[in-house]
């Protein structure tokens, strides 16, 4: 299954967009399925389309759903405290419900050749492709394995202290959510999952591309296309769209320039005058299809690189590339087994390998596009 993650600065049209790929991909003869958020102008009409399924997100249904589902398993625990459950109509959405919604759609989609996913602007898609990894490592904070083990034990404990124990639907629930969570990981880091990013030609536009390369980078996301939207025509006599047009193919060739420093493709899209609505409309952009994949659905190769220099140098290099980033806006602390790097405001955890975490970091560098980690051995750790 190929899986397109399509986003992009605010307003550069992604919905759009992702629906021209669904499109495409569907025309292709590929079994597609659209994800969108219910955003109240809705997704590009697509009724009808051959081989093509969308999926609107109902996101205040899925928080009602948890929350009821929540709510009868707290049952024991609204009892001790005298508490009144809510009704079903009391449920009111809270914010961020949309992101979780939009993950599980992610995360439960089966049976298509390719799937494309209308994401939230830049950067919150950034964060929430890196939620389900920072959760199941929360989830493994408050329940690690060794207090699960010891589940036999709570009714005795119970006893003897004279409180109600944690209850078996506790971990029963974070089970279930833990598998979730990494149902929806397993998407976004899976070798068939790539990102389209969507950007209306301009300075602007080069900076937002410049700072999504570095976070995807960051987060092992490796990045398709990036697609010119709403390119208007040059040569225009038009005394305002004929200096707008020059701006943005001005802005187009600082796009082609990071795309191709990417390894990605570069499609433009015309400015059609409106917006476009429905299948023939979004044609006209000639969007493509994503390329097909061959490959299986295993994760992507871990982009960290461990380099041993110990007999040369007596250290090791821990490398991670990460274009487009500046030493201002980089920073990293070990905490325990863990490395903790924020890169243009964005911030990834990550579990160090067996070998480093028997070492000490020495410094760190920023060179040629890449961090780059050096460590010592520590001889109370490391073997003789």
């Amino acid at each position: 299954m190929r899986t397109l993650l399509v986003t992009g600065p605010g307003g550069a049209g992604t919905s759009t967009v992702a629906a021209a790929t669904a499109l495409a991909a569907a025309r292709d003869g590929h079994r597609t399925l659209l994800i969108t958020p219910g955003r109240p102008a809705g997704p590009p009409d697509l009724d009808g389309v051959s081989g093509l399924r969308v999926h609107t997100v109902d996101s205040n249904r899925v928080f009602t759903d948890r929350a009821a589902e929540l709510q009868d398993r707290f049952g024991m625990l609204f009892d001790l405290l005298g508490a009144n459950p809510l009704d079903q109509e009391e449920f009111t959405e809270l914010p961020g419900a949309d992101a979780f919604a939009l993950l599980q759609a992610l995360g439960t989609a089966r049976g298509q050749d390719v799937v494309v996913a209308d994401l939230p602007s830049l950067p919150r898609s950034l964060a929430l492709l890196a939620l389900p990894g920072q959760l199941r490592r929360y989830l493994t904070r408050l329940l690690p394995a060794e207090r699960q083990a010891a589940r036999a034990l709570r009714p005795l404990i119970a006893q003897l202290a004279g409180v109600p124990m944690p209850a078996e639907w506790l971990y029963d629930t974070a089970a279930r959510w833990d598998a979730e969570l990494a149902a929806v990981q397993a998407v976004v880091v899976a070798a068939s999952t790539a990102v389209r990013l969507v950007a209306d030609p301009g300075p602007r536009a080069t900076a937002a591309v410049r700072t999504a390369r570095t976070a995807l980078a960051l987060h092992g996301l490796r990045l398709e296309s990036v697609v010119a939207n709403r390119l208007l025509p040059t040569g225009s006599a038009d005394p305002f769209y004929g200096p707008l047009a020059d701006r943005q193919h001005d802005g187009l060739a600082a796009l082609r320039a990071e795309a191709d420093d990417a390894g990605a493709a570069l499609h433009r899209a015309p400015h059609l005058g409106a917006e476009p609505d429905g299948a023939e409309a979004l044609a006209r952009l000639a969007v493509p299809a994503p390329a097909p994949w061959t490959g299986g659905d295993g994760p992507a190769p871990d982009p960290w690189t461990v380099e041993d220099r110990l007999a040369e140098e007596g250290h090791l290099i821990w490398r991670l590339p990460l274009p487009c980033a500046t030493r201002d806006g980089l920073d990293l602390i070990r905490r325990g087994d863990e490395l903790v790097v924020d890169a243009a405001g964005f911030r990834h955890i990550m579990p160090l390998p067996a070998a480093l975490r028997r070492c000490t970091v020495e410094g760190a560098a920023l060179r040629d596009g890449a961090l780059q980690v050096r460590f010592a051995p520590d001889p109370a750790l490391w073997p003789r």
